[in-house]
């Protein structure tokens, strides 16, 4: 019975020593975490109002959400009477577990930060890496986001992006049209590459600066090949394409000029068997 008693008092101490520090401790939590809540609020706000990139909002919310939780939860835990260095040290050893079983991770985040920092692209930039065409429908901490233009999504990680190489179609706004067009070696070159500028040039979406060109690239076997060239804005690439391929070919009919295709002579030889 003695026993009991010793315990319970002991006990009553040990409560009345920490419960006023627990109690401070949990209100602390409760009124930091809100504290951090519209502290992070207010950041996103000031960052959105000074108009950086809305990548890179959420992220810098983020992290600094979670910065703020850990400076906050180890005051909770000074206060409580845990030793912060031994705390600290115990975050850290898991740190370093968790960023050893997490290397891949850790340099798409890495990545990630490279690429919200220095910009190689954007949302909405048509851009190519790895393999994939495609535009950037969004890009998250680990990963970016493309969507191809037959509307498949792809998911590469920043890793490999803040470290490959990645083709910005959308960079410098404007984009050239490249096709080549074969004529017949008996058609009149001058003709031909007249209507062909005039063709590019009667199309609202092709730029007048810089000016589209058609210039004789290659003696070809069957034909006489024309480079057509015209400039346009990212978005018109594709119907610039398509347009000034099936109007090339109806101008130049239009002017009787003969566009090739592949031909082989047969000649057959009769011989009588003796």
């Amino acid at each position: 019975m003695g026993n009991v008693n010793a315990y319970t008092e002991r006990a009553i101490e040990l409560m009345m020593a920490y419960a006023p520090k627990v109690v401070l401790a949990i209100i602390t939590l409760v009124v930091g975490m809100w504290i951090i809540g519209g502290t992070v609020r207010v950041l996103k706000a000031s960052l959105a109002k000074a108009k950086v990139d809305e990548t890179l909002i959420p992220f810098l919310g983020n992290l600094s959400s979670w910065l703020l939780k850990i400076l906050l939860l180890i005051s909770v835990a000074s206060m409580v009477g845990i030793a912060t260095t031994s705390f600290i040290a115990v975050l850290g050893a898991a740190g370093l577990a968790v960023g050893l079983a997490l290397q891949g991770s850790l340099a798409n985040f890495a990545g990630g930060v490279l690429i919200l920092i220095f910009k190689p692209y954007s949302v909405g930039d048509l851009i190519e890496s790895q393999g994939h065409l495609g535009v950037v429908k969004e890009v998250q901490i680990f990963n970016t986001i493309l969507l191809t233009p037959n509307n498949r999504r792809v998911v590469i990680p920043n890793g490999v992006l803040s470290n490959g190489s990645v083709v910005n179609y959308s960079a410098e706004g404007i984009l050239r049209v490249d096709l080549v067009i074969g004529i017949a070696y008996k058609s009149d070159i001058t003709v031909a590459k007249q209507v062909l500028l005039e063709m590019m040039q009667a199309n609202g979406k092709v730029l007048a600066e810089p000016q589209p060109l058609v210039a004789v690239t290659a003696l070809a076997d069957s034909s006489v090949n024309l480079v057509v060239r015209p400039w346009c804005a990212v978005a018109d690439y594709w119907s610039v394409y398509f347009d000034t391929t099936e109007n090339a070919k109806k101008v130049l009919e239009a002017n009787g000029i003969t566009i090739p295709f592949p031909q082989r002579d047969v000649h057959l030889f009769n011989e009588s068997v003796a």
